[in-house]
């Protein structure tokens, strides 16, 4: 018989939707979190998001636990009997994944609470453009702000049964970055007349690499990465418009400064240089994930006793994450969940095995009632 989370896993991931869209996902787990036990329960909508408080038994404080909701604008390629029924649109991070844990680990506290309040927080749009800070701003959230809090992320590289956690720097500051370029077109034949905006983009990509050797500090790490270029419209016009759409990754937010200043004044010279004007639009930005090292030494310390073969030292990642504005404020830690796919997070083939469900709703089942 097929594990109900697993099942519940596949509903959510046949109805994939991007940030502050998740109308049917909202929609879907708030139909499952009514039908639990609601004697302890209270539940809140933000936008497009939930919180639940399954209040303590004798409450000291309140532990929270956060899952994302989101999907991306991925068009599936895994072939599965319940691939997205959302065509353009997948979950291809694992948010399917994520939901389902948590669900699982609320229907158990809903008929045993603990012994402290517990809030669980399904956020949306964590993919873009961030639902972390503006979910941390809201009233809902202020009302049963956590004293800590935790969360988790599918990791294909590892196996099912393994967990990889690390106090302090776990995954980096990430910052999207999106550039336009304005000039003058112009025929193929007559590039004296024209400005050239594909010359321009093309220099400015191999130029912006300088920033990472030649201002970043060799012992401190940066990424700055272009994922797409467009240019022109036709084979034999010279282009007026340009666009590059990437992102950044550092391991300190004084880093990130370091690269938007650069940038910046890079672009003032191509404005000059290339007779053109070049543009910056706003993007989303991740805070780094920064986990707090008692409450990680306390994990890691459950780990070894009770799942043993589990534990995996984890190496810090150019991975973004808006968790880390929750732990720029509250004491907790993310870890990595192991699911064994070979292929990616973000790939339109990833398909995590889904034997690691019943297993972390089991770990942090004992963790919650541990503490």
């Amino acid at each position: 018989m097929l594990n109900e989370f697993i099942a519940i896993r596949r509903d959510l991931h046949q109805i994939p939707e991007t940030g502050y869209k998740e109308l049917k996902t909202q929609a879907y787990l708030l139909a499952y979190i009514n039908k639990l036990p609601n004697k302890h329960l209270e539940v809140k909508k933000w936008r497009t998001g939930i919180l639940v408080l399954v209040k303590g038994t004798k409450p000291k404080k309140t532990i929270g636990y956060r899952t994302d909701i989101d999907a991306l604008p991925i068009t599936e390629e895994t072939g599965l009997p319940f691939e997205s029924n959302h065509v353009g649109n997948m979950h291809a991070c694992g948010h399917d994944l994520h939901m389902s844990i948590a669900l699982g680990v609320l229907t158990h506290f809903a008929s045993k609470p603990a012994k402290d309040n517990l809030l669980f927080v399904f956020q949306p749009a964590e993919e873009g453009p961030g639902g972390a800070k503006p979910i941390m701003e809201s009233e809902e959230f202020a009302a049963w702000r956590p004293d800590t809090i935790y969360g988790l992320h599918i990791a294909p590289e590892y196996k099912v049964g393994e967990i990889a956690i690390k106090p302090g720097l776990l995954f980096a500051n990430t910052s999207e970055l999106f550039i336009s370029f304005k000039g003058k077109g112009g025929h193929a034949a007559y590039p004296h007349l024209a400005n050239d905006m594909v010359v321009a983009a093309s220099a400015f990509v191999g130029q912006m690499q300088t920033i990472i050797s030649r201002n970043i500090d060799p012992m401190d790490s940066a990424v700055i990465t272009i994922g797409r270029i467009h240019g022109g419209e036709i084979q034999n016009v010279i282009a007026e418009t340009a666009f590059l759409d990437g992102t950044i990754r550092t391991l300190s937010p004084e880093t990130m400064e370091i690269v938007w200043t650069r940038l910046k004044q890079l672009a003032k010279g191509w404005e000059e240089a290339y007779q053109c004007e070049v543009e910056f639009h706003p993007g989303s930005d991740y805070y780094q994930v920064d986990n707090e090292p008692v409450e990680t030494e306390e994990f890691i310390r459950f780990l070894k006793e009770h799942y043993p073969e589990s534990y995996v030292p984890a190496r810090s990642a150019m991975t973004g994450e808006d968790f880390g504005y929750f732990l720029s404020e509250i004491k907790g830690f993310m870890f990595w969940l192991g699911v064994d796919s070979e292929y990616s997070l973000h790939h339109a083939k990833l398909n995590p095995k889904e034997e690691a469900i019943p297993f972390a709703i089991d770990v942090l089942i004992n963790f919650l009632e541990s503490k």
